[in-house]
């Protein structure tokens, strides 16, 4: 386990840290500024790998670089900071610590110990890399999507009881910080669009590969195709193919033409070879983070359709082999421990690409 990438222990973000915009790092601007200026939020909730020291006594010794960065949407933070430097009209949220601390797009358990607990009891009656199902108490996930043993279960009480605890305190350092920073940045955006109108969308960033690994850590056994995403970008605001509603109880969180616009400027802006290289909620409709703010949306509807604001949330889950470039995606495919170099021209390519379908979806409008 010595090769993992470890947060050292005591670290605690800030949301400075974590907050990212145009003229950051040169004092180009305030945040204040970039505010006045932007119309688009970014987040990333799985875009962190490292793991904190605090609880790397309870990860598995057979974790490896590479099913530790597998774990994440680990594609998501070089593009995202490369797009915040590069475009005045966003600002973004970069979450440090990883899912396995807690997944900020799952519903926050009121009681995180007894749902981890919950969930550390179904994997350990499934048994070591067997298929199990944690609905409900997948905020913290004791095992990867391949159902890799990622947390090393201890078989006594006491040593659980700690185990349980340490995650609880440990997510008060970083995953908490990246929640409680997008509520505020929310509140700021929308304060700002009910004086001024306007726009301002909540964009939630992901990425998945389209292969999950194997024991050797290939990342090379194929999705089931209803869980593969398209070549690009599957764009969701919990609607159908179309973004138009599903279901009375689950209504859309961004307007479904708007979200068909912000498709077709995705198949402008990375110049895309089929229509169906970005996808409307296929295969996922969308998480926690828009349906929270989709809902407090609705529930500003009349405000803010009085001072002339449109608000929407979506969530974008990129292919990450697309956002990591083919030659990286081929050696992943391979058996290995280590992860991929990042490619910064690539890298650069994507975020301009992000940058230019968001300035046609602006045109368009």
């Amino acid at each position: 386990m010595s090769g993992l990438d470890l947060i050292p222990a005591g670290t605690t973000f800030s949301a400075d840290e974590i907050t990212h915009w145009q003229g950051k790092t040169n004092g180009g601007r305030t945040l204040e500024q970039a505010i006045s200026q932007a119309d688009v939020l970014v987040t990333t909730p799985h875009s962190g790998s490292a793991i904190p020291e605090e609880i790397a006594e309870f990860i598995s010794p057979a974790l490896t670089r590479r099913l530790q960065n597998d774990f994440s949407d680990v594609a998501t933070a070089g593009v995202v900071k490369r797009w915040a430097e590069i475009d005045p009209r966003i600002v973004a949220v970069i979450n440090q610590h990883p899912r396995l601390v807690r997944d900020p797009n799952r519903a926050k358990p009121d009681d995180v110990r007894a749902k981890l607990a919950e969930a550390i009891a179904r994997v350990r009656a499934a048994g070591p890399w067997q298929r199990v199902d944690l609905t409900g108490v997948d905020a913290i996930r004791p095992v990867t999507f391949s159902f890799f043993p990622i947390i090393e279960i201890p078989e006594n009480s006491a040593d659980l009881d700690r185990l349980v605890d340490a995650f609880a305190t440990t997510a008060q350092q970083g995953v908490d910080v990246y929640q409680r920073t997008c509520e505020d940045l929310v509140d700021r955006f929308v304060a700002r669009g009910l004086e001024h109108g306007g726009s301002f969308t909540r964009l939630s960033f992901h990425d998945t590969m389209n292969t999950t690994t194997t024991r050797e850590g290939a990342v090379n056994v194929e999705r089931l195709p209803q869980d593969r995403l398209p070549r690009v970008v599957a764009l969701s605001n919990r609607g159908d193919a179309r973004g138009e509603s599903r279901a009375p109880d689950d209504p859309p969180t961004m307007l479904p033409a708007a979200l068909r616009r912000l498709a077709e400027s995705h198949r402008e802006g990375f110049q895309v070879r089929e229509p169906e290289d970005v996808a409307l909620n296929q295969p996922y409709l969308g998480s926690q983070e828009i349906l929270v703010d989709g809902q407090k949306f609705r529930d500003l509807a009349e405000e803010a359709r009085a001072a002339g604001l449109v608000l929407g949330a979506v969530q974008a889950e990129f292919l990450r082999e697309f956002l990591l470039g083919e030659a990286a995606a081929k050696e992943l495919h391979r058996p290995g421990i280590d992860w991929v170099d990042e490619d910064q021209a690539h890298i650069d390519m994507i975020a301009r690409s992000c940058m230019r379908s968001w300035n046609l979806f602006r045109e368009s409008a």
